[in-house]
């Protein structure tokens, strides 16, 4: 009996872990798959109603930084379960909200509200688990973050057909709540957490990071992945929204399966980068994440779905491996080291929902999808260029899924 007793605890860790990332990315993306029906009850282009998107993530990049300084004061679990009871609130406030502005100001609350989980939970699973254990932790809270962020999308299109969207957001304040509960039994407390002298040591802490070119390197990547992903699932909803598909919110949120396959694929980051070496390995991601992004612009709807597969497939193979390069990268300070790749990679997603919109009203999808091209040129000549070429051990670090 008692030998037994170790394995069910690391069973609930695990499952605790992958909740944790499931029940903060069903809340951060769930928007993306009614924004066409927002547009219509608002009365709102695309460019206007993709606010509700930039206001979440810019909110994340802006306090990502400062949940790892905070996190490296108070501990993991009491920060992580904190936030995500917290969630539940500007959840329920943007289901009342009457206009679009105080949408789009619930989601940046809740957009705050959301590095205090998977930012901790990242450095959680690194200082908790055996090395040897971590990379199946990782898969776990990647599984479950990708999911969470596929059943966000999908079930909020579901509901929003069936009930309205403002169901839909109140079905997601009951997950969140639930999940917090559930995370709460289950996930023990931290062991291994070693407390910061302070808010100060830990701040200068996280401006050494700026000094280490291979973080600065890696925090660009991040900021062109998420970028890519909002553009490209974003505006896609539009152009599938329109004739000739005329696809309803159920069927935007269905496209969003795509996910899965970037789920399945990202454990096979560590073997790749192994077998084939980190920049490589990237190089040749972000050059079929391309052809991803042409496919997209075919008019068959399959060739469309094909490409998304391989758009959503590269771009989580992409933060698997720079996750990872940060968490090898800082020497010292990982969770504030995390905090500014969170922080990176949601500032990318801002400028990316933001400077999508402008895209599609010149131009519409096939203007997005060039300033997509043109992102993952930039990223390519950075890990090309930037990246170390000293071999470095093989490892995928937790994901953040877009």
């Amino acid at each position: 009996m008692n030998a037994a007793a170790p394995r069910s605890i690391h069973a609930a860790q695990r499952l605790a872990v992958a909740l944790a990332g499931y029940c903060a990315f069903i809340n951060l993306y769930a928007p993306q798959a009614i924004l066409p029906l927002l547009s219509n009850e608002f009365g709102v282009g695309a460019a206007e109603i993709s606010a509700i998107m930039t206001a979440g993530t810019l909110a994340v990049a802006l306090i990502a930084p400062f949940t790892g300084t905070v996190a490296d004061v108070l501990g993991r679990k009491r920060v992580i379960i904190a936030a995500m009871t917290v969630l539940a609130v500007p959840t329920i406030m943007a289901a009342m909200a009457p206009t679009l502005h105080e949408l789009i100001f619930w989601r940046f609350v809740q957009g705050l509200v959301l590095p205090p989980i998977f930012a901790v939970t990242i450095a959680y699973i690194g200082e908790e688990w055996p090395a040897d254990e971590a990379t199946a932790g990782a898969g776990l809270y990647t599984m479950g973050a990708s999911l969470g962020g596929f059943s966000g999308r999908f079930f909020t299109g579901v509901i929003a057909d069936w009930a309205g969207w403002r169901s839909a957001f109140m079905a997601l304040a009951a997950a969140t709540l639930t999940g917090a509960l559930a995370v709460s039994l289950l996930l023990p407390r931290e062991k291994r957490f070693v407390r910061s002298e302070g808010l100060l040591t830990s701040a200068r802490q996280m401006l050494r990071h700026f000094r280490n070119p291979q973080l600065v390197a890696t925090y660009a990547v991040g900021f062109g992945v998420l970028f890519n992903f909002l553009v490209t699932f974003t505006y896609i909803s539009f152009h599938l929204a329109a004739p000739p598909y005329v696809l309803s919110a159920s069927f935007l949120g269905a496209i969003f399966i795509t996910y899965l396959a970037g789920s399945a694929l990202a454990p096979l980051a560590g073997w790749a980068v192994g077998r084939f070496g980190r920049r490589h390995f990237m190089i040749g991601t972000i050059g079929v994440w391309m052809i991803g992004v042409l496919l997209t612009l075919a008019s068959p709807l399959p060739a469309i779905l094909l490409g998304l597969t391989l758009c959503a497939g590269c771009g989580l193979m992409c933060q698997a491996v720079s996750t990872g390069y940060v968490t090898i990268s800082a020497q010292a300070g990982r969770s504030s080291a995390v905090g500014l790749y969170v922080t990176s990679f949601y500032v990318g997603g801002s400028f990316g929902a933001a400077l999508g919109g402008i895209a599609w009203t010149f131009g519409k999808y096939p203007a997005c999808a060039a300033l997509v091209a043109a992102m993952l040129v930039v990223m390519a000549i950075i890990v090309a260029t930037a990246w170390t070429r000293t071999a470095q051990p093989a490892q995928a670090g937790p994901i953040e899924p877009p």
